[in-house]
């Protein structure tokens, strides 16, 4: 796990962008869970002890997630959730609490976890910067990966789910559903875009891909 240093301005939580354009307020529970981080794996996973592994992102472009699941094969409860990010405060805070969401009472069946949302996660932090949304995002992706690996693992291919949407960078398996949200949120260039998804971070080969959809869904839906 890698801490990011960000400039911090103030007594209340703020931080600023590198151009002091905007301040941003973390809540005290997404310093919390920072600074307290729930269900890290400490030292190296010993995957035998565990019945699923998902990863997304890649420490080129500044995030990686990988996740281990235990999985209670009768009801297909997760059990244990265990995790490791290279990432910022917020991808931190954001794998931290999700590992909370999907074990409390009992456990989340799988099918229960396929439902989590990214918006789900902020909530339970109290919010997230804007540009920050895509470390949510992050971890509701891996944590599918895992649930697809543990019934790939278990031969029932049948309920695996294959993303309906259009991988565009299989590096961070950003998809062009994700970037059509960005641009719904107000992403309208490339930049902006990358801020919310990291697509093309570590892959700029796909950027030409990414400028055509900006367009495509800015006339879509702007105009």
């Amino acid at each position: 796990m890698t801490h990011k240093q960000e400039p911090v301005k103030g007594t209340q939580g703020d931080v600023t962008t590198a151009d002091n354009a905007k301040s941003w307020f973390y809540t005290d529970v997404v310093k919390d869970h920072f600074f307290n981080p729930r269900n890290f794996m400490l030292n190296d996973a010993d995957e035998a002890e565990f019945d699923a592994i998902g990863k997304v992102g890649s420490p080129a472009c500044g995030d990686e997630l990988r996740v281990w699941l235990k999985v209670e094969s009768g009801t297909e409860r997760i059990l244990d959730f265990r995790w490791k990010t290279f990432g910022c405060g917020s991808a931190i805070a954001s794998t931290s609490i999700a590992s909370v969401i999907v074990t409390e009472n009992g456990g989340m069946t799988l099918e229960e976890a396929r439902a989590l949302k990214p918006q789900d996660i902020m909530e339970r932090l109290g919010g997230l910067p804007q540009r920050k949304f895509h470390c949510s995002v992050l971890c509701d992706k891996a944590l599918r990966d895992a649930i697809n690996d543990y019934y790939r693992r278990i031969e029932q291919f049948d309920k695996i789910i294959v993303e309906a949407s259009r991988i565009i960078d299989p590096v961070s398996k950003v998809t062009d559903k994700d970037i059509e949200e960005a641009v719904l949120e107000g992403a309208h260039t490339i930049e902006l875009v990358q801020q919310k998804t990291k697509v093309g971070i570590g892959n700029p080969g796909c950027l030409p891909a990414v400028e055509e959809l900006i367009r495509f869904y800015k006339e879509k839906y702007f105009g």
